[in-house]
């Protein structure tokens, strides 16, 4: 079976190792392309890049001959799961759609959650502030209209200059990070506030501990709704989907 893996989270890259060593299946991952210098996994085929919206990627699932996908992006990639959703219905391709448990509040987390990003700018305030925004380098942008706060930003790859807010520090460098090594640079940087997507997982999750532990207010952005049909939430459901997929074409083949 020729598997089209959506990626860009560990998950994805989980899924593919795994089906990359299973000669029932031909595994391509697709990333988008944000991140300039990927981590790519030997003997599995990339493609790097978007599709040109829904009915590009219609177009691909043709092209390359898929018989399946599985959207294994980010939680917060809504766009391009509803172009997957739009595009296997189009082709009557079966979709899975890999979505981690999100962050739950716990006992002393000091929790302000907004709907979106520009939500979370306006939620800072007037008041000047030291800020960690870890919401990737796309997303530093909206904080542009809340320059009267300094920011401390933490990405994989250098945004552009004028993509920053004016009085930002930037930290390169890609999780997971450990619990004590946040501690250390929320107290070091003086931070009084720290923005967060609720992403899930636990390769970011230190900085929710962290936050938790040295009494942190956390503006926390909410999901957006991910389009698809089959939902789970871990790699092993995922695979189990693929497997049980296979099980079934090939019963519909030897008939």
């Amino acid at each position: 079976m020729r598997i089209l893996i959506l990626g860009g989270t560990t998950e994805a890259a989980a899924c593919a190792e795994r089906l990359g060593r299973d000669p029932r299946f031909h595994a391509i991952l697709s990333l988008a392309g944000r991140t300039r210098n990927p981590r790519q996994q030997d003997g599995l085929e990339h493609r790097v890049g978007g599709f040109g919206g829904a009915d590009g990627l219609a177009a691909y699932l043709a092209e390359a001959r898929i018989d399946a996908v599985l959207d294994a992006t980010h939680p917060f990639a809504a766009q391009i799961s509803a172009n997957a959703e739009r595009a296997t219905r189009v082709r009557g391709l079966p979709l899975c759609t890999l979505v981690r448990a999100p962050w739950r509040a716990e006992p002393g987390d000091r929790w302000i959650r907004v709907a979106t990003i520009g939500d979370a700018a306006d939620a800072l305030g007037a008041k000047p502030r030291r800020v960690f925004l870890a919401v990737g380098r796309q997303g530093a942008g909206a904080f542009r209209r809340a320059g009267q706060h300094a920011y401390v930003v933490r990405a994989i790859e250098q945004p552009d200059a004028d993509a920053l807010p004016p009085e930002t520090m930037l930290i390169q460098a890609r999780g997971p990070f450990a619990l004590q090594d946040e501690i250390a640079l929320l107290t070091s940087q003086r931070i009084d506030v720290i923005v967060s997507k609720n992403a899930g997982g636990s390769a970011t999750y230190a900085k929710i501990e962290a936050a938790r532990m040295l009494g942190l207010p956390v503006v926390m952005i909410e999901r957006p709704n991910k389009a698809g049909r089959t939902f789970v939430a871990r790699a092993a459901e995922a695979l189990a989907w693929l497997h049980r997929l296979h099980g079934s074409v090939r019963s519909e083949r030897s008939v």
